[in-house]
């Protein structure tokens, strides 16, 4: 389900990737993350799950 990855993204994103991949449950814009040193700060708003097996994550 969407909540199992937004769960193991989060735990990534805390453990082993700390400061390479970012999580975020807020409202954010793009200027949010200017001068934000990590790689990719997963969205976890502004994701959907289209189907059982098809997720739409935004990086």
């Amino acid at each position: 389900s969407y909540d199992e990855v937004k769960a193991a993204v989060k735990a990534a994103s805390e453990g082993p990737l700390k400061g390479i991949m970012g999580y975020t449950e807020d409202d954010v814009v793009s200027t949010d993350f200017v001068g934000d040193p990590r790689s990719s700060i997963f969205d976890a708003k502004a994701g959907i799950a289209l189907n059982k097996g098809f997720h739409k994550f935004v990086s």
